[in-house]
């Protein structure tokens, strides 16, 4: 089976030095994608000639996607980025992280009909971070020996299959990483894409993947691949995280697939509020 298109999305917001070392990362995987959409919720000039600069030096087409600033609404941004994607698979990052060399090609390796992935995370202190920030030219591995406690998510190694087959429990949507996931596209437009009722931080991207478990689709980890390093920053205000989570529990309780607020009221058509039909996941 041949490898799927794939879009990568990057969604930002006024870090474009974390975005800019995201970026590159991406520029230098052993599997690029079909293309790269920046998904920006509503950052200044500064984000924009970055990623303008950096558009010149992508070795695939490099798009930027912007809505003005009304606070934190990643889900509609996300679904912006959605939409205009054109792969078939699509991957979801954050503009805060660097990727591994092989990360998409990880991401690939495991995608298959009716499944859906979350990958592996590094947390790189705040003060590690900000000299990788300062200097582009360190590498990340001479960074990383100097905060190794969490040595274990470093590796990508063969036994990767083995762990997705069995690193799983009946809780595992608690401890999705919105910022490294991959899915088919057809599957997230099944569910409507992101439900923009959301606003302000968190769980958002857990109550999609509820959603996809509603729909039949199976999501799994993949331990020891898919790795990405985040650059840590200080949180984001969380006052909405209460209200937000209790909105995905309430998806499990309701059993909802679809949402009213999705990526359909951006479609230009006649039908554009209608739910999209429901069909078996891809």
């Amino acid at each position: 089976m041949s490898a799927p298109t794939v879009s990568v999305l990057v969604t930002t917001y006024n870090r474009p030095d974390a975005l800019e070392r995201c970026l590159i990362s991406v520029f230098q995987q052993s599997h690029l994608p079909t293309e790269i959409l920046v998904c920006d919720d509503g950052s200044g000039d500064v984000t924009r000639q970055t990623i303008a600069r950096l558009q010149a030096r992508s070795p695939v087409p490099l798009q930027h996607i912007w809505q003005p600033d009304d606070g934190f609404r990643l889900a509609r941004i996300r679904n912006q980025g959605l939409l205009a994607a054109t792969g078939a698979y699509l991957i979801q990052v954050d503009g805060d992280v660097i990727l591994h060399r092989q990360y998409i090609a990880d991401h690939l390796r495991h995608a298959r009909p009716g499944y859906f992935f979350s990958g592996n995370q590094y947390h790189i202190p705040l003060n590690i971070a900000n000299k990788l920030l300062a200097d582009p030219t360190i590498p990340v591995q001479s960074a990383l020996v100097q905060s190794a406690w969490n040595w274990r998510r470093l590796w990508s190694v063969p036994l990767q299959w083995l762990m997705v087959r069995f690193y799983h429990w009946d809780t595992h949507y608690e401890y999705v990483l919105g910022c490294n996931m991959g899915f088919w596209r057809q599957d997230l437009m099944r569910v409507n894409g992101y439900d923009e009722e959301f606003r302000g931080w968190g769980w958002e991207d857990t109550e999609l993947v509820l959603r996809l478990i509603n729909l039949g689709c199976t999501f799994r980890f993949i331990r020891f691949g898919a790795i990405q390093y985040h650059l840590d920053h200080p949180h984001s205000c969380r006052t909405s995280e209460g209200e937000n989570r209790a909105r995905a529990m309430e998806t499990i309780r309701q059993r909802k697939i679809v949402c009213a607020q999705g990526v359909s009221q951006h479609i230009p058509s006649p039908d554009s509020t209608d739910e999209p039909p429901l069909r078996e996941c891809h």
